[in-house]
């Protein structure tokens, strides 16, 4: 998709990249303050399952209508609102004393995550200058250190003292709102400048039919489905791993769950710009057949390994997720909102999904038994093999 400006605004990238570091760092919080709530309050896995589902699928579902409705009518301030909504969920998680109280502060997260992906998705795609994938790995860059840090930082400062200080996240979320004020103020100059004087007008690269374009959309969704349902296995479940299988402390697995995600974060800096190289399909299937060895090994080696392997499966993986949006979104350039909306809700969905259903095994069997399962499932994205080439690659 060309783009109307021909040069790529990086400085706008950088900024709705960093805003998307402060959006998923607050939405690590919660997984990684998983052991220290378990422990306060008696919670079941089956509990921590139905608070990560209440958060995902609130998000899940909202995503698609956000990005529906900003198709129609771009909202400048979307993402402020969408942090706005963040920063009370934050608050009030670091003061819930009860089942409930958790579950409705996560929800509140969600929606702010709702509201903030579909806008700053299609953002990164206007400033991209025509490199899609480059600016897609931008903008997944932030929201994977986000994720990264966030165990770290918990364990540093949480863990050893009080959920009360949750609410020192509020902090960075300052930041994010003065990043988002220099995106909003671009945003609102770019839609005066193209949307008001009608001289943009998305054109798609290929020319499918709407049944193939549909049939192509689903085997992406498969191949997120795939990958989400695994990679909630990791980030809800993988410390309660290493503390069963390697008797860790609860800031010792934080730290092996800091290395995994810092790898995942690594692994969409390459993504982009070598699915823009080299074509989109061919970083697809590298992803899924080249994690898929190290996945089904995982569990059946020491902890050593264990670190390697997770290593190799956060970059492998997460090399995909700019490739697939970016193939998404030039089969349908003119609905930017829907998809980003779509797959964001999708992987949303799934995990939430995902999580409930492996905190239930988990509690009937045990977290070893559960990483024997997961493990097969990213063989599921072997349907890749049935994604056409756009032959779409930025010189």
């Amino acid at each position: 998709m060309e783009s109307n400006n021909s040069k790529t605004t990086f400085y706008i990238l950088y900024f709705i990249s960093f805003s998307h570091l402060i959006n998923d760092l607050i939405q690590g919080i919660i997984p990684s303050v998983y052991p220290l709530l378990k422990e306060n309050y008696q919670l079941s896995f089956v509990q921590i399952g139905l608070i990560t589902f209440a958060f995902q699928f609130s998000a899940s579902i909202l995503q698609p209508l956000v990005g529906y409705y900003t198709d129609k009518k771009p909202k400048i301030y979307a993402q402020i609102y969408g942090l706005l909504m963040s920063a009370l969920g934050i608050l009030f998680l670091s003061f819930a004393n009860s089942f409930s109280s958790i579950t409705m502060s996560c929800i509140l997260i969600g929606i702010g995550s709702a509201v903030f992906h579909p806008e700053s998705s299609r953002i990164a795609n206007l400033a991209s200058g025509g490199k899609i994938g480059v600016a897609q790995s931008i903008f997944q860059i932030g929201g994977n250190l986000g994720t990264a840090i966030a165990p770290l930082l918990v364990a540093l400062f949480v863990l050893p003292n009080s959920q009360k200080l949750i609410s020192m996240f509020l902090l960075p979320l300052v930041f994010g709102f003065f990043a988002l004020k220099q995106v909003a103020k671009w945003y609102k100059k770019y839609l005066e400048d193209n949307y008001s004087k009608k001289s943009i007008t998305p054109v798609a690269n290929v020319d499918f039919s709407k049944k193939k374009i549909k049939l192509i959309l689903s085997i992406l969704l498969v191949i997120i489905f795939s990958k989400f349902i695994y990679a909630a296995s990791l980030s809800n479940y993988y410390s309660f791993y290493l503390i069963e299988k390697f008797n860790l402390s609860i800031e010792q697995a934080q730290v092996h769950l800091f290395i995994y995600l810092f790898a995942y974060m690594l692994g969409t800096i390459i993504g982009g710009p070598l699915g823009d190289k080299f074509g989109r399909l061919y970083v697809i299937w590298f992803s899924v057949l080249g994690a898929t060895p190290f996945i089904l090994l995982l569990p059946y080696v020491g902890l050593f390994y264990t670190d390697v392997f997770m290593i190799i499966i956060g970059l492998i993986m997460a090399s995909a997720f700019p490739a697939i949006m970016s193939y998404a979104q030039e089969l349908l350039p003119t609905k930017l909102g829907v998809i980003s909306g779509m797959f964001y809700g999708f992987a949303f969905g799934v995990a939430a999904i995902g999580s409930a259903l492996i905190g239930l095994l988990a509690d009937y069997t045990s977290i070893y038994f559960v990483y024997q399962l997961c493990s097969f499932l990213p063989l599921i994205g072997v349907a890749c093999v049935f994604l056409p080439n756009l032959n779409l690659k930025t010189s």
